[in-house]
């Protein structure tokens, strides 16, 4: 059985408070529940031919390169080839957009973010897809929990610490994001929502353009995932203040969560998630979903590829993550009218 993100998506609240959220999620596990459809057994074989998986974003970064061992993986798993195809552009909405008008026959997948999926329907006042009624979901792959990071120069070393500073230096600091509402960019504008601190705003292309930029003092802050920062955690030049997620990062134990520190509302992670047209047989989404997971809960790529770039393991059925994706785009609705972020 799979859930549709159709009817899921009827239990959206209209207004992002905590009542509205609470009912939101008690609607969805009803539907969840209550939803039922019956599928016919697929006719032809599948694969027979090879795979493209669409990554909205450029080449080399943590997205990326988790599709390619996945796709290298899953292609022998397989007996085809599953080939990455990099589409960036537009906020993801360019490779998005390609997978939505794709054929529902398997051949063409996307992994993404919840940029993607959850955001971006906020955010934008039109899409050229529709993230609830174009895609059906396979697995939520990765949490990817993000660092509050600082340049040396910053004279705090915790977020309580942060936040004293920004108070008696209001407009002093600022902090690099990935464009107005990316993940950075949500997750500091609700912090100084919460705290009244003034810090501004830099938006930058990406992760490989933001990291550097507080390195190198351009800017005081910024949001990463340890992948990309903790070469420069550990040679000094940068500092972690917290984290987002529900536990520490193994890799960093030192490093309190945002939870730890009085905020447990800052939205300081984002997820990977694997999806194809919908549409797509209910078979081959779950064969799909069989050896993706499989791959995943593998030891070899568990320490590989989740535990030394301390993303969290979710692999999750369909069901489960089309249940989570309601919740997200709650949680995302919610951080992007604090933001005030808005895209023509």
């Amino acid at each position: 059985m799979l859930i549709s993100l159709s009817v899921l998506h009827a239990s959206l609240p209209r207004e992002p408070t905590m009542t509205l959220y609470k009912a939101s999620l008690t609607a969805v596990l009803l539907a969840a529940s209550a939803f039922q459809m019956a599928f016919a057994q697929d006719a032809a074989p599948y694969p027979t031919k090879p795979i493209r998986i669409v990554v909205p974003y450029p080449a080399g970064g943590g997205l990326d390169v988790l599709s390619r061992v996945i796709g290298e993986r899953l292609g022998r798993a397989l007996g085809q080839p599953v080939l990455v195809d990099n589409k960036p552009g537009g906020g993801t909405l360019l490779g998005a957009e390609f997978v939505a008008r794709s054929a529902a026959d398997g051949y063409t997948l996307m992994i993404t973010t919840d940029s993607t999926m959850t955001i971006n329907q906020h955010l934008y006042a039109k899409l050229p897809y529709d993230p609830v009624k174009d895609f059906t979901p396979i697995t939520q792959l990765v949490l990817l929990n993000q660092l509050l990071l600082a340049n040396p120069a910053v004279p705090a070393n915790n977020l309580k610490q942060l936040i004293d500073y920004a108070k008696a230096n209001p407009g002093k600091l600022n902090y690099a994001s990935y464009g107005s509402g990316s993940q950075p960019h949500l997750a500091m504008e609700t912090l100084k929502a919460q705290t009244g601190i003034d810090i501004l705003h830099v938006p930058y292309k990406g992760i490989p353009q933001a990291v550097p930029a507080a390195v190198a003092g351009e800017v005081q802050l910024t949001f990463s995932g340890a992948a990309s920062s903790q070469a420069f955690i550990k040679a000094g030049r940068l500092k972690a203040l917290a984290v987002g997620g529900k536990k520490r990062m193994a890799l960093l134990p030192d490093v309190p969560t945002f939870a730890e520190s009085g905020f447990p509302d800052v939205p300081a992670n984002a997820w990977f998630g694997l999806f194809a047209p919908a549409g797509t047989p209910h078979g081959i989404v779950m064969k799909l979903h069989a050896e993706v997971t499989r791959i995943m809960k593998d030891p070899e790529f568990i320490q590989k590829e989740v535990v030394a770039k301390s993303y969290d393991l979710v692999a999750s059925t369909p069901e489960e993550f089309a249940v989570f994706l309601v919740g997200d785009s709650v949680r995302n609705m919610r951080a992007v009218k604090i933001s005030g972020a808005r895209v023509e």
